[in-house]
């Protein structure tokens, strides 16, 4: 059942075509699997047990087990030098109805880190998934320091088969660990600034395909797509790390329906000490640093983002008509260019020639002026306008995208001020 080997890839022998050799050891997958689970991992010896455990006792969404012929998992011990991979060997010999298989690999040091290993994993999975269940298939990402919930897989298939292209879940750190962590105020108030911000952005410019209730996360602990999206966008993107908003970035630029669902979770270590350069331990550690300085965190202020996305979803209006009417001439956009800080010449350029609306925002994100004013307010402040603004928005039928002809735009909050759209053009620069 769980066949492993022990690799190191060199420059004359490519790591992918390494890989499939070791995976080609193991069994063919199952007739009736629907989904393979990946997990990257690089010395969780200790952490591993539970985060199989967790997958080992998968039920579906009415507490029935579910079935193990219909998931399998996939754990890459890469560079490790505790018993990582002797982990999951003992742990598929007590569980032999599980699919469980593990490979291991040293990986030059130009490719040993998360982007690579996820990669790899993810292209193994995709060729497995390929030879059973076709294009529907279901690529499922977490991570070794994660336990997934109970429904982790049943929610997510099920969100699939809603029409979901690709699922994030949503990820929370371990209760113990956060209650000890010093930051858990600064980890508190940034999680409800961006549950709020998610919130308002479904009100101000919604995605069918990710109505409220949603979230923010589409992190690689939790992180499911299916073989046809993989195949379009060509696969993760390989980068040292945040190769899991990469990948993201990549599907939203082809226009695939992206689901941020909290039906899907996962908990996950709050550790200090990661294995990658950028991630929630590098976060933790910044926050840290910042509570010594006696700092708060700077962020996006509630009126900048209700501008953006309400001058997001006139855009998205503006690129639909062109590609229906398959316009010759460029459409008038100088207001709305003015409001995302971008030429307003190569804004309207740029609508008419975008094949999809994600290339066309991602212009736009890398377009637009550096500093624009008003963007920017402390952590603390930037809730409490959230808080308000949703609350205006929830009152008027309407909202505020119905509460001018233009574009409504929010001043900045002061402490007790009650918020009113106001239109007002910011400056590029």
């Amino acid at each position: 059942m769980l066949p492993s080997a022990t690799s190191s890839a060199t420059p004359s022998s490519p790591t992918s075509s390494v890989l499939t050799g070791i995976w080609r050891e193991a069994a063919a997958p199952h007739a009736s699997l629907l989904a393979s689970v990946i997990i990257p991992a690089k010395d969780e010896a200790s952490n591993l047990p539970a985060t199989l455990q967790a997958l080992a006792t998968q039920t579906d969404l009415h507490g029935q087990p579910l079935d193990f012929a219909s998931y399998e998992v996939l754990v890459l011990a890469n560079n490790c030098k505790d018993r990582t991979a002797a982990v999951v060997h003992k742990f598929a010999q007590q569980h032999p109805s599980l699919a469980l298989y593990v490979a291991e690999v040293k990986l030059p040091p130009a490719e040993a880190h998360v982007g690579q290993a996820r990669r790899l994993l993810m292209d193994e999975a995709c060729r497995r998934l390929e030879s059973v269940a076709g294009a529907t298939g279901i690529i499922a990402s977490t991570d070794a320091d994660t336990r997934v919930a109970p429904t982790w897989l049943a929610a997510t298939l099920s969100e699939m088969k809603a029409g979901a292209d690709a699922v994030g879940g949503r990820i929370f750190p371990e209760q113990p660990a956060l209650q000890k962590c010093p930051v858990r105020r600064t980890h508190l108030h940034d999680a409800a600034y961006r549950l709020l911000r998610a919130h308002l952005e479904a009100l101000l410019d919604p995605e069918p395909a990710d109505p409220w209730p949603r979230h923010h996360q589409h992190y690689g602990a939790s992180l499911a797509l299916t073989v046809a999206a993989y195949r379009k966008v060509g696969g993760l993107p390989v980068v040292p790390f945040l190769e899991d908003e990469a990948l993201w970035q990549a599907l939203r630029r082809h226009d695939l329906q992206l689901r941020h669902s909290p039906a899907v979770q996962v908990s996950t270590s709050a550790r200090y000490a990661g294995r990658v350069a950028v991630g929630l331990s590098w976060q933790l550690r910044e926050w840290a640093r910042m509570t010594r300085q006696q700092r708060e965190p700077l962020v996006e202020s509630g009126a900048a983002l209700a501008a953006e996305w309400t001058a997001r979803r006139k855009l998205r209006q503006l690129w639909e008509q062109a590609q229906q009417q398959h316009r010759s001439q460029w459409p008038s956009c100088v207001r709305l260019a003015a409001v995302l800080s971008v030429p307003s010449s190569q804004l309207a350029r740029q609508i008419t020639s975008a094949p999809t609306f994600g290339l066309l925002w991602e212009w736009v994100l890398k377009h637009r002026a550096v500093w624009r004013r008003g963007r920017v307010t402390t952590l603390s402040m930037a809730v409490k306008e959230l808080r308000l603004l949703l609350a205006q928005c929830q009152q008027e039928e309407t909202g505020l995208v119905g509460r001018a002809t233009g574009l409504p735009v929010p001043q900045p909050l002061a402490p007790g001020q009650q918020i009113e759209p106001v239109l007002r053009r910011p400056m590029a620069v």
